[in-house]
């Protein structure tokens, strides 16, 4: 640092160039006016004038180099006063005002610049010693006011104020799960208060100058984070490992992931796109340092938000999974546009793939899921079968699931379009779904085969077929599902109703058989007069009575069995007892118009003929009825 003493004495010396400056000038002046005074006269006199012109010039030059030289001591002598203005300043902090602190290290880096350009200069070489001892000090204290002002700012974002950030929501499906209105405009929190931006700015401006950036930016890092992350605690998001969720009742679950997808919105459309807009209001300018800073900013938060999504895709498999998954692979693909503007640039490219990495991830659990789902249905115990022939639970289980299934197809879509082949269609979605049927199909056959009434087993498998065909006919889901595939079903349906009359009601048809009862009506009524053919008439009669009991027998029986047996959809009941009526009305009423004149006139002949046609039918009427009484 330059001593008083050595600052009087260039003072002193500038007081002496400026008298000799004076001097110089008066001579100029007189030889100015000699000049002048001759100007006018002989061309003889020229060679007296030559001389005084050369001391004029001369006296010119001499005052130019002292002006300059007078100029140069001045600007020295300014920058010793603006160095010690601001030594004095830096020496004492901040703490009296960060504005002439700024101000003085201003000072102090144009002190630094002037000196540094004057190479010969012996006083400036003191001076940047001191500069240089100054500035590092006034980088580490405004190190120290930009982390304390911005600690200052930076507080949790309050549930309530993102809440009210965040748009209507509709009055449809989205809305019970916490989904936003898709395109809804969200108000962005405010993050810091705007009076504190102006001097975050500076401070991060006066750290590139001084060289000091990665510091701040590693202060803004630690801070921004940190707040961010009790942001996102205070809302309930927290790192999640896959076997935290393992055991997870499903009730509990699907809450939990309703509350993840709310988080998951708030988090990208409020709180990371509120950090970008701060972190490029701080480092304006500096486009490369932002974009590092606001993904180191972000990237803890993000994945911890993202881990519960990871877990839940590979935590253990269930076909109540499928639907968790599918709400989760919507939420994260609905935002995926937000997350590419939020985290463009190449520094927040990990950002970007973390986030698409979670779509991937619930795409690939889905399919595995509905795969696992498949493979289930197939194998479920082929011993559980229904004792009535009713509909299975597994069917009414996959029945539904089917149509809350198709609830999803736009995503569906987008997970299985790898199977499309690439064609425009939805093979690949179309396969997925009838493979499920098949699966169950090929389950029924096999639990069919468990009843030993072959009747019953077809019975069983009719009721069935008959509710997946109506299952997904009553449903959208049938647009999946061409003419074709359902018009096979119902010729399959069609054929165990049919199996089911010809098994069931065989042996009561057979009593109906006139095999083997040879007399005629006539043959009995001569026999009655004592006629000769009256042995065999009374034989015949005895096998007329013997087939009545018989077939009264079968018949009561197949009734008893089949009230319990059961065809629940209404329709379907109707017009099976209609085709067994139709086939069994018409061979009674021809056996009881050939055989019944033979034991009318018995005695106790209504012990034989028990049933008119009209008895029949309602007798018929009535099968299957008490599972339909009791539903």
């Amino acid at each position: 640092m330059v001593s008083a003493a050595e600052a009087a004495l260039l003072r002193a010396k500038a007081s002496q160039l400026r008298e000799a400056m004076r001097r110089s000038e008066a001579v100029r002046e007189e030889s100015a006016a000699a000049v002048a005074s001759v100007g006018g006269r002989m061309a003889a006199v020229d060679d007296a004038v030559r001389p005084a012109q050369a001391r004029t010039s001369s006296a010119s030059k001499v005052h130019d180099n002292v002006a300059r030289s007078l100029q140069a001591v001045q600007d020295l002598v300014r920058q010793f006063d603006l160095v010690r203005e601001a030594e004095s300043v830096i020496l004492d902090g901040p703490s009296k005002g960060i504005s002439a602190y700024l101000e003085a290290v201003d000072k102090l880096r144009g002190a630094e610049d002037f000196f540094t350009s004057k190479i010969n200069c012996k006083a400036g070489d003191d001076v940047l010693r001191r500069v240089d001892e100054l500035l590092p000090k006034a980088a580490a204290e405004l190190e120290t006011e930009f982390s304390r002002l911005l600690s200052k700012c930076s507080k949790p974002v309050e549930l309530e104020l993102l809440l009210n950030c965040l748009p209507s929501r509709s009055s449809s499906k989205d809305s019970a799960e916490g989904r936003l209105n898709a395109g809804a405009a969200c108000s962005l929190p405010t993050l810091v208060e705007p009076r504190y931006m102006p001097l975050l700015s500076k401070l991060v401006q006066k750290s590139v100058e001084l060289g000091h950036h990665k510091q701040f930016l590693r202060i803004y890092r630690d801070i921004r984070s940190s707040t961010l992350e009790l942001t996102l605690k205070q809302l309930g998001v927290e790192y999640v490992k896959a076997e935290e969720v393992h055991n997870v009742q499903i009730e509990s679950l699907n809450a939990k992931i309703a509350q993840w997808v709310q988080c998951l919105q708030i988090a990208v459309k409020l709180l990371f796109a509120s950090e970008r807009i701060l972190c490029d209001k701080v480092f304006k300018g500096n486009h490369g340092s932002k974009d590092h800073c606001f993904a180191a900013v972000t990237s803890k938060s993000l994945l911890t938000l993202l881990s519960f999504g990871e877990a839940i895709a590979k935590s253990k498999s269930s076909p109540e999974k499928v639907f968790s998954l599918l709400d989760m692979f919507e939420a994260t693909l609905e935002i995926q546009s937000e997350v590419e503007a939020v985290f463009a640039g190449d520094e927040c490219s990990e950002n970007r793939k973390s986030a698409i990495s979670l779509v991937k991830c619930l795409a690939e659990a889905t399919k595995k899921t509905l795969g696992d789902f498949k493979d289930n249905i197939a194998k479920e115990g082929p011993k559980s079968t229904t004792t009535d022939g009713d509909v299975h639970p597994v069917t009414s289980y996959v029945g539904n699931y089917i149509k809350f299934l198709f609830d999803y197809q736009s995503s569906l879509k987008l997970i299985f379009q790898e199977s499309s082949n690439g064609d425009g269609t939805n093979s690949g979605l179309v396969s997925e779904f009838t493979g499920v049927v098949h699966a169950l199909e090929t389950n029924l056959d096999v639990k069919a085969k468990q009843y030993k009434d072959l009747a019953l087993g077809n019975l069983f498998l009719m009721n069935n077929i008959s509710y997946i065909v109506r299952s997904i006919c009553s449903s959208k889901v049938k647009d999946l599902f061409d003419d074709d595939w359902v018009q096979r079903r119902r010729r399959i349906v069609q054929q165990h109703a049919t199996q089911y009359k010809r098994v069931a009601w065989a042996k009561v048809l057979e009593c109906l058989s006139s095999q083997g009862l040879t007399s005629s009506v006539g043959s009995a009524i001569e026999g009655t007069l004592g006629s000769i053919g009256s042995y065999s008439g009374t034989t015949s009669t005895s096998a007329i009575k013997a087939r009545f009991r018989s077939f009264n027998k079968q018949f009561e029986e197949v009734c008893q069995t089949q009230i319990n047996w059961a065809v629940p959809d209404k329709e379907l009941r109707d017009n099976l007892i209609l085709t067994v009526a139709e086939i069994l009305s018409p061979a009674y009423r021809s056996f009881l118009k050939r055989f019944g004149p033979l034991v009318e006139n018995s005695h106790n002949a209504s012990k034989y003929m028990k049933y008119t046609p009209e008895a029949l039918e309602q007798e018929l009427g009535n099968l299957f009825a008490k599972k339909s009484l009791h539903k």
